[in-house]
């Protein structure tokens, strides 16, 4: 963690403990520049991290925001996740120098003025993160649709000397953002001639700055792959639903559940392939006309198979192909009518709204709201008002008016019937799903069969997430026509024969469950090449999909390695990471990590709850990960920790040190408890034993200290529904890819795989899942202390600084050029 003190000057040798490398800033490519000492002898830095030089004329970001002023409002219907935007923007606002202020209740406080715009402060935004709904107020406002109401706000706007203006909401709140600007000059000159405002004023004030971010939990804004609340509402609604399914299966009900989203289909979309539902009704993609008749057909199926229960999910906004609406009540009446199941309608409602963010969420929104502020403060009069957007694993900008003019296409293409357009203009995240429920729900496995065997595993410690990755590997593979196998406790069961073919309906209910039902060890295949060889050729297995950590990306390596020796080797492997630790080279994301990552978010909160009530109170809370710091810095910046000890930026007691000044320096605001994060194995010597008894010594008389050591509750629980989602495409996508890769590779009825590309690691690297060759990413990779040699997560530990308040030089000299949406939502997605 990088501990710089609030007080004057740093600490001697405080330099090692900062990151060991120039790091970019969210998408802005914010070159974080650190200077430090060479690490200790009992410590070495991680391979591939260098220095580099302060590039000439770099601008301090400490002095961006000087002499600016920034407001801050939320405006719409509101979305978990907003808080932790607010957050961001006053934090990161105040640390460049800029006054900020909130705008209390949306766009109407921006027309009333008043007490409705105040200054914020660094306190003032303290214990907001984990809070859902918004904090500071949102209203819908028919004031500021008028010309008059805007004149009052630009008034408001300019006596206050504010010229930066960040709008969280949905895209009729970030439209009229875009129309206030662009009657800014003209407000100005009226308010000039009617006396509202001075001369000094009117050109103080000469241009409005607007960045957007879209909070809304209906996912339906164009350019986005996730707006802020998405993903704590498929949260709520996944809780609900796992509840639902025990009610249902103990009375073999059938459950009609609908959910919000107005014209939009994604969380409707997301919770069927989350839950595995029999049906989905979604407004951009509309039944055939003989749906009633294939429903029907679906449901019995369903039960004809063992099923004690039937779920069908339906967007509140769907329709039939002639633009007729499909409710809920119309679904139970058939059902009732031409089964005579017994059936419920359950409406979701506002429920989706409510509760706490997710993990994901609060990073989501810190991240924007330090990439909005940014933006903000670069802006020239002839910069476009932008949005800030998640594509993939990147942070980007997009002009805002091209954004919502996609998201007004889609509800003109689908008022005009064109449907498959609809989809495509959501985007390639919506294809992709929308691709793989379609082959989960509504294809069944052909008649004719391929001929091939394909044998799925799990190896390495268990993570949420798996059971979800094996029932679409195993679905998918049954789809192309393969036989299926499933491997018993890794590669150890592949060498005793602990293989069995697997069907349909035996993984029919494996979405929703934690751990790992085929059973998983850490044991690598090499002192077993001979019984695992054997027993290849004895099942006929002709491609293996490895679902694992760090040992299935090792044993896939092992596997490799043992072609030249059997034969039987030579079968196209896929791997899949999945592990809590996200240490797997090739991958910026894990199986299983979100998961672990709410669990100690959600820990986190209860923690701070407890030292807050007691005052004056710190805690030291251990993570998992192995030598990787991805838990505890995401969970830092979840949680809004003052610290997180990680392996990869190594440090000394004397920054424990400057880390105990800081929070003596909290302790003497209003914010009186400390959050510090120690990752497992961030130092053989410093132990969370040995920061304990540091911390408790050295604030005697200022603080006391508790720790926790979390263990392996990190790796149970239901996974969420991101981990559901991740794994479900990751499976279809690793069975799409070693089902060409088998036909490729394919000679005389016989298989045969020794070239580098018939072993890939399937990852998500930045906006994309790629395949890559498991022996070139050995180059990537640290065997020693089994992490990448590059971490993608490591750029966003400058945010967790920032926001707890410590005092770190920032270089704009690179900004993020502003991209274009119109090309990226008409490009044609892979098929599966």
């Amino acid at each position: 963690m990088v501990a710089v003190p609030v007080g004057p000057g740093p600490s001697p040798g405080l330099g090692r403990f900062l990151a060991p490398a120039a790091l970019s800033l969210g998408a802005l490519l914010l070159l974080l520049l650190l200077s430090f000492l060479p690490p200790g002898p009992s410590r070495r830095r991680s391979a591939g991290r260098k220095m580099s030089p302060s590039p000439a004329g770099a601008q301090h970001a400490e002095t961006l925001g000087v002499g600016k002023a920034i407001a801050v409002l939320t405006s719409g219907g509101d979305a978990q996740g907003m808080n932790a935007a607010v957050r961001a923007v006053v934090r990161v606002g105040i640390y460049t120098g800029a006054r900020v202020f909130f705008v209390c209740e949306g766009y109407q406080g921006l027309v009333d003025g008043g007490d409705h715009i105040r200054e914020a402060t660094w306190e003032s935004v303290s214990m907001m993160l984990q809070l859902g709904g918004t904090v500071i107020g949102s209203a819908r406002c028919q004031d500021f649709r008028t010309r008059e109401g805007r004149l009052r706000a630009a008034r408001n706007l300019v006596k206050r000397g504010i010229t930066n203006l960040c709008v969280i909401g949905g895209d009729g709140s970030l439209t009229g953002a875009d129309t206030f600007r662009a009657e800014w000059g003209g407000l100005l000159a009226e308010l000039l001639k009617t006396g509202g405002i001075t001369a000094e004023e009117a050109q103080r004030s000469s241009h409005l700055n607007i960045v957007g971010m879209v909070g809304s939990i209906d996912n339906d804004f164009c350019g986005t792959d996730m707006t802020i609340g998405t993903d704590s509402a498929l949260h709520r609604i996944m809780e609900i639903v796992d509840a639902i399914t025990t009610t249902a299966q103990s009375h073999q009900r059938t459950f009609v559940l609908e959910v919000m989203g107005r014209h939009c289909g994604y969380l409707a979309l997301i919770t069927a392939l989350a839950c595995g539902a029999d049906w989905v009704f979604i407004p951009e993609s509309p039944p055939e006309d003989d749906w009633e008749e294939h429903l029907c057909r679906r449901l019995a199926e369903t039960r004809d198979g063992g099923s004690r229960l039937n779920i069908i999910i339906v967007a509140e906004g769907a329709i039939d192909k002639h633009g007729k609406p499909i409710t809920s009540d119309d679904i139970k009446a058939l059902v009732v009518k031409r089964l005579g199941y017994d059936t419920r309608v359950t409406i979701l409602g506002h429920v989706q709204r409510g509760g706490t963010p997710s993990a994901f969420d609060r990073i989501l929104a810190s991240r924007m709201g330090v990439e909005a502020v940014m933006a903000l403060l670069e802006g020239t009069p002839d910069t476009p008002a932008c949005v800030v957007s998640l594509s993939g694993n990147q942070a980007v900008r997009l002009p805002l008016m091209e954004c919502v003019q996609v998201t007004k296409d889609v509800t003109t293409a689908m008022n005009e019937g064109r449907f498959e357009d609809a989809v495509k203009l959501r985007g390639r995240s919506f294809q992709n799903n929308w691709n793989v429920y379609k082959l989960l729900a509504h294809i069944r496995p052909p008649a004719t069969k391929s001929g091939y065997t394909v044998a799925v595993m799990n190896v390495g410690a268990p993570a949420a997430g798996m059971n979800a990755a094996v029932r679409a590997t195993v679905r998918i593979g049954l789809i192309h026509g393969h036989r299926m196998l499933a491997v018993h406790d890794g590669f150890e069961g592949l060498a005793f024969g602990m293989v069995e073919e697997i069907g349909w309906n035996t993984v029919g209910s494996w979405t929703g469950l934690g751990g790992s039902k085929l059973g998983t060890k850490r044991t690598l295949p090499k002192k077993y090449f001979e019984e695992i060889s054997a027993n290849i050729s004895k099942f006929g297995i002709h491609g293996l999909i490895i679902i694992g950590g760090f040992e299935a990306f090792t044993g896939g390596l092992e596997m490799v390695e043992g072609r030249g020796r059997f034969d039987e080797l030579c079968i196209p492997l896929c791997i899949v990471p999945a592990t809590v630790s996200n240490n797997v080279p090739g991958s910026d994301f894990s199986i299983g990590a979100d998961t672990a990552l709410n669990t100690i978010t959600t820990t986190c909160d209860l923690i701070k709850q407890s030292a807050a009530g007691t005052k004056r109170r710190v805690f030291i809370i251990e993570t998992m990960g192995g030598f990787c710091g991805y838990l505890a810095t995401m969970a830092g910046l979840a949680a809004g920790a003052d610290a997180a000890y990680i392996f990869e930026e190594p440090f000394s007691s004397r920054d424990l040190q400057a880390n105990v000044d800081h929070l003596t320096e909290k302790m003497k605001t209003t914010v009186k408890r400390g959050l510090v994060l120690r990752n497992e194995r961030c130092n053989e010597n410093y132990t969370t034993d040995f920061i304990y008894n540091l911390y408790s010594e050295e604030g005697k008389g200022v603080f006391d200290c508790r720790k926790n050591v979390l263990g392996h509750m990190q790796q149970g629980g239901s996974p969420t529904p991101f981990d559901r989602n991740f794994g479900t495409k990751m499976g279809a996508k690793a069975v799409a890819w070693i089902t060409g890769k088998i036909k490729e590779c394919s000679r005389h009825g016989r298989i045969f795989a020794n070239t580098a590309d018939s072993a890939c690691l399937l990852g998500m690297r930045k906006r994309s899942l790629v395949f890559q060759p498991i022996a070139e990413l050995r180059q990537q990779t640290d065997f020693e202390h089994r992490i990448p040699k590059e971490q993608w997560w490591l750029k966003l530990r400058p945010i967790l600084k920032i926001l707890a308040k410590y005092n770190i030089e920032l270089d704009t000299s690179e900004t993020a050029h502003l991209e274009h949406l119109t090309r990226k939502v008409l490009v044609p997605e892979a098929t599966l």
